[in-house]
């Protein structure tokens, strides 16, 4: 994954039913592709994971597999809070051909530091695909320590970490302990340039649905130590990447894509649509960086 920096965590498109649009899928996973992505994630959070069956899942993964494949890596956020249905889903996976899968730290139960390193553990020995852990404390209510991510990644295929705790002192701490044994990826784009600072690899992005070639030339900058042009490029996307959130992702993500053109449906429940005044703020967040 050394030249892999930029990952998208992928949408999932519906139709008028709120049916997965498999054919939507595969030509959004192709825009991606040409458009500054070195792999995405498909049914991460994201991708409304949470409302997905594991079939959808499988078959979201062969659709874009089949699609872009070629052209960049498929990754799989097969993670949840059933260790048992976890290795299953990961196994299917495997079988279906993914580059790699996320796991996403269990939510709800609240497992101990020793659970969440039985939990990856468990998974990781059944598999032989790279894993990346996904730590999201925010969402889930677990927050995976650097220590524990330590002796994680003494598992041969437990290669990165997505870390999206928000919390730069855990970034630099979990930095320390891992050294080179795994790549750290940001989880948060506004996060990204802070982090490659502390030794990180890259992003797996959201805002990179948007603006792809920009978020990849920024890490091309800084990855070059060109450092100021890179903090320059933070700073002029750092309003998209805020903007993005100002609702619980991906509704601002869906909305502008659909406010583009690129007719990816809406949500699940139990997400709901933008609001008028999110929708207002939305549409001119993107006519004032030239995207509408």
């Amino acid at each position: 994954m050394e030249s892999v920096r930029l990952l998208t965590a992928m949408i999932t498109p519906y139709d008028e039913n709120l049916e997965i649009n498999y054919e939507k899928a595969g030509e959004i996973a192709n825009y991606l592709a040409s458009n500054g992505s070195d792999g995405v994630i498909v049914s991460g959070t994201t991708g409304e994971s949470p409302v997905l069956t594991g079939e959808e899942k499988l078959q979201l993964l062969e659709t874009v597999k089949k699609a872009a494949g070629d052209k960049m890596q498929v990754w799989s956020g097969t993670g949840s809070n059933n260790t048992k249905e976890t290795i299953k889903l990961s196994l299917e996976a495997e079988k279906l051909g993914a580059d790699g899968i996320m796991l996403v730290t269990p939510y709800y139960n609240k497992p101990s530091q020793e659970g969440l390193y039985q939990h990856f553990k468990a998974i990781a020995s059944k598999l032989s695909l790279p894993v990346m852990l996904y730590n999201v404390p925010g969402r889930t209510s677990s927050n995976l320590l650097p220590e524990t991510v330590a002796k994680l990644v003494e598992i041969d295929n437990i290669v990165a970490v997505k870390e999206a705790s928000g919390n730069m002192d855990q970034v630099s701490l979990l930095k320390s302990l891992i050294a080179d044994r795994a790549m750290i990826y940001s989880g948060d784009d506004s996060l990204t340039l802070p982090i490659m600072a502390l030794g990180g690899q890259g992003v797996v992005s959201i805002a990179s649905h948007i603006i792809g070639n920009e978020i990849k030339e920024m890490i091309s900058l800084f990855a070059a130590a060109e450092v100021n042009k890179a903090t320059e490029m933070h700073i002029k996307l750092f309003p998209i990447f805020r903007g993005l959130f100002i609702a619980s992702n991906p509704v601002p993500l869906k909305e502008s894509l659909n406010l583009l053109g690129k007719e990816v449906g809406n949500l699940r429940l139990p997400l709901t649509s933008a609001s008028d005044e999110e929708r207002e703020f939305i549409k001119n967040l993107l006519k004032e960086h030239n995207l509408l």
